[in-house]
């Protein structure tokens, strides 16, 4: 082969293509035969499907880790809130008995007690009750209900005839929620009406 340039042109020096010919005829410069090709194309085609198998297989993995540190995040989430209501839950129950004492002197105020102090005492009570629901604390309606065990707790049974069997027609103690769980149940009196028997 000479070392003379093309220059760009297609057309090559007679000398040069004399070369190339005989480098066909003796095999030196042939390339890769037909089925040499389809074989490196077939092997090709393998290493293609199988690294994209292996990217699917890295992309549900992915997609399944995602999902656990989702759910994860979501889990915690959840049970910290419920660990702070438990919390809530503790303090507030110890608070119903202050609550508890306030209702009873507000109900037993004396008839010659100085109006400006209770009038305070009142206040107190307000901020007291508004500072529990805005936690979440809810009462138990009682009085005039059917008995409910979920909600109520029957202290006394009274045979009446003036009430429906088993309606709440007294409270004893206030029952209270706390979101969507019973903190405390209700005491109350539950009538028991004979004609209903």
């Amino acid at each position: 082969m000479t070392d003379r340039p093309t220059n760009g042109d297609a057309r090559e020096a007679p000398e040069a293509l004399a070369d190339a010919h005989e480098q066909r005829r003796d095999g030196r410069g042939r390339g890769p035969s037909r089925g040499e090709l389809l074989a490196r194309l077939e092997e090709l085609q393998h290493q293609l499907e199988d690294a994209r198998a292996q990217g699917d297989e890295h992309l549900r993995a992915w997609q399944r880790a995602a999902a656990d540190l989702s759910n994860y995040r979501r889990r915690t989430e959840e049970e910290r809130q419920a660990l702070a209501r438990l919390a809530n839950a503790a303090l507030i129950g110890r608070l119903l008995a202050v609550l508890d004492d306030f209702d009873r002197a507000l109900e037993h105020v004396p008839a010659d007690g100085h109006e400006g102090w209770v009038d305070g005492v009142r206040l107190v009570e307000r901020k007291l009750r508004s500072v529990l629901e805005a936690e979440g604390l809810t009462p138990i309606d009682a009085v005039g209900q059917p008995f409910d065990p979920n909600v109520h707790e029957a202290v006394v049974h009274e045979e009446t005839a003036d009430h429906p069997d088993n309606q709440v027609i007294g409270e004893l103690q206030r029952g209270y929620r706390l979101h969507d769980r019973v903190l405390r149940p209700a005491l109350v009196r539950v009538a028991n009406n004979p004609k209903e028997h």
